[in-house]
């Protein structure tokens, strides 16, 4: 049966918007004056195929959304609901109208007789590439609930180890703030009241005091063109960062950055990791799931080098040579594979493997952070130290001259 979204207006002459299930429009409208509404718009939610395949309309799930309805779907279908009948109890419990509505929608091409992977091929932006091709895996295996549980289990874990490595990344930042904060209120305020005194009396200062005080003019002189100057950098970086071949350059440059550098190789190579491993584990064939899992991959000359990795498996070679070809994965990672790959039990071995890499992105993470934080207290104690020796020294040299 159709979903219909509609706009009322209740008894009271309150606007009222949701969504009701219907075989017309015209059954909607009826409906709603039965309950004394009168009906002011109402619309199908059948996305059509044109719309949504090449302009990828439709709502978004954020990772959140997309976990907690796919554990929900799973929980519904492992208690021997129906597609449709779980569909529509997930419609019920969701709040959100837009999100009801698609889900209702996508039950109604189930009902059309559309396996679930194509309904939700009407949403790409709600559903990516690798969802859909998991759940297709998952209904042609005939064990949809497990796959959709492996998927809710992903997609927490990914948004999981993202939070911590923005939370990581937001203490280096803060305290970088902080500290060109003081440094600037230091050069801006305390440096020219003190060191002014010195120059009315026409004491020749030290040069480091000039150099300050010079800093100081330029600060207070020119600090809203150079700030402006930097917010026009930074987006015209990020501008410049919509071209693939200077993002590749990039990309390839920050692999040539100690710490940053492995820990950009690390990250995507965990990534790339622990979608294979959902994918393959769901009963995705191989050189498929990598051809998927390499489009997850962020970085560009390690996701072109994932391609002909996949073109290399394709044509019959092994996946740890492959993947050792590439340069960017570890050797225990590589070996693990090839254990997995000569015992028979590649998928299991993929799993564990995911599962050593995110462990080591977090502790590197971790030792990112441990690192960041004495060398940042060292250079703002340093720079604060040259302040203090820049004021202190023309006060050293007219104690001098009073002797």
């Amino acid at each position: 049966m159709p979903a219909f979204t509609f706009q009322a207006l209740d008894a009271k002459g309150k606007q009222q918007k949701g969504v009701l299930e219907a075989d017309s429009a015209r059954q909607v409208r009826q409906k709603l004056r039965d309950k004394g509404w009168m009906p002011l718009d109402v619309q199908s939610t059948v996305v059509k195929q044109k719309t949504t395949g090449s302009t990828g309309k439709g709502p978004r799930l954020s990772v959140s959304e997309l976990a907690l309805l796919t554990r929900q779907l799973a929980t519904l279908i492992g208690a021997g609901l129906p597609i449709d009948e779980a569909l529509s109890a997930l419609a019920e419990q969701t709040s959100r109208a837009k999100t009801k509505a698609m889900i209702l929608a996508i039950r109604s091409k189930v009902l059309e007789g559309y396996t679930l992977a194509r309904a939700l091929a009407e949403y790409p932006r709600a559903f990516p590439h690798l969802y859909r091709s998991t759940v297709s895996a998952g209904e042609h295996a005939g064990h949809l609930d497990g796959v959709l549980i492996r998927l809710a289990d992903y997609t927490e874990s990914r948004q999981e180890s993202d939070q911590k490595i923005k939370l990581a990344a937001m203490y280096p930042i803060i305290l970088s703030i902080v500290a060109i904060g003081i440094v600037v209120g230091l050069l801006t305020y305390v440096v020219p009241d003190i060191v002014d005194v010195f120059v009315k009396n026409g004491q020749e200062l030290p040069a480091l005091t000039q150099f300050m005080l010079d800093l100081s003019h330029l600060i207070t002189g020119s600090g809203i063109y150079i700030l402006i100057g930097g917010v026009a950098a930074v987006l015209g970086f990020s501008q410049a960062l919509k071209n693939e071949t200077f993002r590749a350059g990039w990309h390839q440059t920050l692999l040539r950055i100690p710490l940053i550098g492995g820990f950009t190789r690390d990250a995507n190579t965990a990534r790339f990791g622990s979608t294979l491993a959902i994918l393959t584990t769901s009963g995705v064939p191989l050189v498929e799931a990598m051809k998927i899992a390499s489009q997850v991959v962020s970085h560009i000359p390690i996701q072109r080098s994932l391609v002909d990795a996949t073109i290399e498996v394709s044509e019959g070679g092994a996946l740890h040579k492959a993947l050792k070809n590439t340069g960017y994965f570890s050797p225990i990672m590589l070996h693990m594979i090839a254990s997995g790959e000569n015992s028979g039990e590649l998928d299991a071995m993929l799993a564990k493997t995911a599962r050593q890499q995110e462990t080591t992105l977090e502790n590197t993470v971790s030792a990112l952070v441990k690192i960041f934080e004495p060398v940042m207290l060292l250079v703002m104690g340093a720079i604060v130290a040259l302040i203090v020796a820049a004021i202190m020294m023309p006060i050293l040299d007219l104690q001098k001259m009073v002797q």
